[in-house]
Formats: C-alpha cells, structure tokens, sequence
C-alpha cells in the first residue's frame, strides 16, 4: 500500500493557536499520522514586507490572498508590533499536539530570519540559529529533537552539516522526487537522509488554470491517482492555511487520498519505511518551481 506522509509547517503564532487545534481534530477524524514542524521564537512575519521587491512575491501575495489568511496583526508582527514567543507561549499546546500521537519537529527558530537570510549566511549564522531552535525544542517537549525542515525550503551546507552534529534521524528540508542523501562539492555525505516534499502546496496552485479553494483538491488528487515508482508521496501543508480558511480543501484531499489506497503517515513512519542503503547520494541545489517566488532547495539529479 502506497504512503503518503503528512507535514505541517506551523509558521506563526496565530498559526499555532488558531490552525493548529483543528488540523490535529481532522487528522484524528481520518485516523491518519502527520509531522508538526514548529516555528519555536519569535514571530516576526510583518518582517516580510522586505520580499516586496523579489520576482514573483507579489503575483503570489494577490492570488493567496496573504491579508485573510495571516490577518493584520500578524503582519503586523516584527514591525509595528512586538513579535509574540511563539515556544514561550504556546508549549502547553504543543505538548498536547504530542500527546494525541503526533511526531514533533523543528521548523526553524525565528521563520521570516531563517528565510530571508540562510542562504546567505555563513556557518556561524546558522549554528546560532539551529542551536536556538533545538534548546527551545529541549525545552518545551523533554526530549532532543530527531528532526528537521527548514522554513521556506532555504537551506545552506552548514545546515546539512549540523543536521548531523545535532543527531537528527533524517529531515525534510527541501522539494524534490524521492529520498537522497546530502553531498558536498567533494562528494562526501554531509547531512541525514533526506525526504523531500514531492507535490505543490496550496498556496502554489490556488490563484493558477482556474484552482481555487474549492477545486484545487482536484488538481492534487490527479497527481496521486498513480503512485510513483518509489511508492510515497510527502505533501507539506501549513497551520495558517490548511487550518483555518482551507480547511474544508484538506478534508477533501484526506478523503480523497484515502480513497486512493494511500496509507496517511508521519515522516517518520515513511523514513522507517526506507532502505537507506540504497538511497542515492545527491548534491543539494536551489531551484525555481512553478509558483513560488525565489528558489527552494532540491537536489541535482
């Protein structure tokens, strides 16, 4: 029976309090396993205003329709706002998410910082940042964290590398087919296994060849009507959209899933799932895909 893992990014405050409760009752509804990856310090997500003059941000902005779904004061947050400690004030939620059956992971420390800079930051930067991200983890669950995706899919090779120092199991950091392991430009394994997110996101298509709120499931079911040849699929979907306002979109696409013979898992179910000694060995890489603005990692093929 084919897999298709579940991983939530939960990106802000709001996002923690108000999106995160209803995704763990509908999962609970279909029986099926996810990834909550937590955005752990400070959210600063009115910070983002500096993405103004990237390609593509603001055909994005318009046809996600950003306003609705994060609200004012959360882009508000980081500017005219203090930014909330989302760890700080949230723990007792997050346990909670724990203790209904979900697996617990580490989305970054501070989302729009990671974002905007990892890529060009150096090792120190980033150490910093993960360091931070992984004590907060310590702090709020009792226990050290086994994995990792990064915010926005923006990585660099320090990361990769402490992905291994701080004894990660695997992580899901980029967008991509199918599993590998990181290289460096020498060819040496320099980060944990890797399980890509394979499908769009929401966000990415709605807006697009006439997909909306109500259709766009559609779309992603056509995608998943034939397994791929490696049998999994990972969808990444986050607490601000699927939720709150697409909530009724995702019902429908773990309907439909189900329906299909998929096996709804966490990510760390689908990694036990795998060989890892016949995982191929990849060079990480930054590429564009269709509709979102800047370039995510991948890997070169």
């Amino acid at each position: 029976m084919p897999l298709l893992a579940l991983k939530i990014d939960v990106d802000t405050y709001r996002g923690t309090r108000e999106g995160v409760p209803p995704l763990v009752r509908v999962l609970k509804h279909y029986g099926a396993g996810a990834t909550f990856l937590w955005s752990l310090g400070p959210d600063h997500t009115g910070r983002a205003i500096r993405r103004v003059f990237r390609p593509g941000f603001l055909g994005k902005v318009s046809r996600t329709s950003v306003v609705e779904h994060y609200g004012i004061k959360t882009l508000l947050y980081g500017t005219l706002l203090p930014g909330p400690d989302i760890g700080k004030r949230c723990g007792e939620l997050m346990r909670s998410v724990r203790d209904a059956g979900f697996e617990m992971g580490i989305h970054c420390w501070d989302h729009i910082r990671w974002q905007d800079f990892v890529t060009r930051r150096d090792a120190a930067w980033t150490r910093k940042e993960m360091t931070r991200a992984a004590q907060r983890f310590t702090e709020v669950f009792g226990s050290k964290p086994r994995t990792h995706g990064a915010a926005g899919w923006q990585m660099n090779d320090a990361a990769y590398a402490l992905e291994v120092e701080l004894g990660l199991d695997y992580a899901s950091d980029g967008r991509g087919g199918g599993p590998f392991l990181p290289v460096d430009a020498a060819g040496q394994t320099m980060g944990v296994l890797q399980i890509p997110t394979t499908l769009p996101t929401l966000d990415e298509l709605i807006g697009l060849d006439g997909w909306h709120a109500g259709n766009v499931h559609e779309h992603l079911l056509a995608l998943t009507a034939t397994p791929p040849e490696h049998g999994y699929h990972v969808y990444t979907l986050h607490a601000e959209l699927e939720g709150m306002k697409l909530l009724a979109s995702f019902d429908r696409l773990l309907a439909g899933w189900q329906a299909q013979g998929y096996t709804l898992v966490s990510c760390a179910d689908l990694a036990a799932s795998l060989d890892r000694n016949t995982v191929p060995r990849r060079r990480p890489i930054m590429t564009e895909i269709p509709g979102r603005s800047g370039l995510v990692a991948s890997q070169a093929v």
